[in-house]
């Protein structure tokens, strides 16, 4: 029987390791590894946003190692390391890191690897991933990849049929911008937003289940969002992490 397609869409996702310049998976990650019900669960890293940087592959193989994953990766410079669609369908879990979310889909379109994750979604493989890793499942959102002003992007993969706003607490452009796209009709009316560190369990394509990289205040910490167009105007509602939304 096929699993739910799901994504945990976050601004976060790892948490210091034991010495520097190393991390570790955050709770969200470890449990989104978890619902995979393997023992050793197959990872595929995609590091497109940011260039392929063997730095952070080299740190992200080393945290899914310690969590007893089998890590493997799907690099696209200088060219595709595997078959797109071999690779991802043939994973149990699928982490996309940040960067460039503008840069990623066009090298994902040229090289067919948006078809491959569709298809590796509907299959019941977890996809998830922070900042253009969770941009790019939605319609579209707000995003640094043309410069330090943000800017739009509009042309998301649109598995999830919403706007969406990452690091909404850090970055202060992130809470304006977003609502002022939606108010002039350039992004979907109805958008989910993570705080750092805090991430969104879609189920399908219905937002389910607010969780984070470690324990938070659930009234006054780190939380996601549902904002919607009204009648013109931006109402948010707040959903703080271990909550569900409605």
């Amino acid at each position: 029987m096929m699993s739910t397609p799901r994504i945990l869409a976050t601004s976060g996702g790892w948490v210091a390791g034991p010495v520097q310049m190393s991390v570790r998976m955050g709770t969200m990650v470890l449990d989104a590894l978890a619902k995979t019900k393997k023992d050793r669960p197959r990872v595929c890293l995609v590091e497109t946003a940011s260039g392929d940087p063997s730095l952070y592959y080299a740190m992200s193989y080393e945290a899914f190692n310690v969590a007893g994953c089998d890590v493997t990766e799907l690099k696209l410079f200088p060219q595709p390391s595997a078959d797109p669609t071999e690779r991802l369908c043939g994973s149990d879990f699928v982490w996309v890191g940040g960067g460039s979310v503008a840069n990623l889909l066009a090298l994902w379109r040229l090289h067919g690897v948006d078809d491959a994750m569709r298809e590796a979604w509907q299959q019941g493989v977890i996809l998830g991933g922070v900042s253009a890793g969770s941009l790019c499942w939605h319609l579209g959102g707000t995003t640094d990849s043309f410069g330090p002003t943000l800017q739009p992007v509009t042309n998301g993969l649109g598995f999830l049929p919403y706007a969406n706003g990452v690091h909404y607490n850090s970055e202060e452009q992130r809470r304006p911008l977003l609502h002022q796209l939606m108010k002039d009709g350039v992004l979907a009316p109805l958008a989910y937003a993570t705080d750092d560190h805090v991430g969104i369990w879609y189920e399908g394509i219905e937002a389910t289940l607010v969780v984070a990289d470690s324990i938070v205040c659930v009234e006054e910490g780190p939380a996601a969002y549902r904002v919607e167009l009204q009648d013109g105007e931006v109402v948010e509602t707040r959903v703080g992490v271990g909550e569900r939304f409605n």
